[in-house]
């Protein structure tokens, strides 16, 4: 079920460390982007997958040339959806930027929510000025064609060990990205809706000096004094 972007921002809000804890309760445990760290730990976003693929480059392939192609990255970029979230595979590279800040700001221009790859950037400076989110394993000055090719854009990819298939969910923020599948949106969000208003009350009662052994995780008369607190 697609969410609309009401439900997307309060997935943004509730943030991964929560779904994340709803996803292994459905036991789904490979969920987490590996390698995909903010380079600005105030952004959060959430978002369907808009998935791009990279390949290790190869000496016969026109690596330089494959940007601007039909079907290139250039197309990808101006192809994804207002509202999806740039997953990019790189196979963990280290030596070549997927992103620039001229892409970067057209991508924000377009109104994509952000980028997640497991690979590396280029062009800080101009990334911090664009402001474009991005989520990546660091920077590097090369582009991206000294060591990978542009394989193509809208299919399964795999990326920092995790599956992302197009229309999946994105959520990304100080922790860092995970992924949620598609047809578990709703559930997610029910649940995880759930576990936060009851884990600020948590927050509170520990701010009052209240002890945790029974409060978190809680047993059956905390449990009932939270439904009590919160039908008012």
């Amino acid at each position: 079920m697609t969410l609309d972007r009401a439900a997307l921002d309060e997935l943004a809000r509730i943030g991964t460390a929560t779904l994340s804890t709803q996803l292994v309760k459905r036991g789904i445990r490979r969920h987490r982007i590996g390698g995909a760290a903010p380079l600005r730990p105030d952004q959060r976003i959430a978002g369907p997958a808009f998935t791009l693929r990279f390949l290790p480059g190869r000496e016969d392939l026109p690596v330089a040339e494959a940007i601007g192609r039909p079907g290139g990255l250039v197309e990808a970029i101006e192809a994804a959806p207002p509202g999806s979230v740039l997953v990019i595979e790189t196979r963990g590279d280290r030596d070549g930027g997927v992103l620039g800040d001229i892409l970067a700001d057209r991508a924000r221009i377009r109104g994509l929510a952000g980028a997640v790859s497991d690979g590396v950037m280029r062009d800080r400076v101009g990334l911090e000025r664009v402001g474009f989110p991005i989520w990546c394993a660091g920077l590097a000055p090369p582009p991206a064609f000294v060591s990978l090719f542009f394989a193509g854009y809208g299919m399964p990819i795999g990326v920092g060990g995790t599956a992302v298939l197009p229309g999946d969910l994105v959520v990304a923020d100080a922790d860092g990205a995970i992924v949620l599948p598609a047809a578990l949106a709703s559930e997610l969000l029910a649940a995880a809706r759930e576990q936060d208003a009851f884990e600020r009350w948590v927050i509170a009662e520990v701010a009052r000096g209240r002890p945790l052994p029974g409060l978190y995780p809680p047993d059956d008369a905390t449990r009932a004094e939270y439904e009590a607190a919160r039908r008012g």
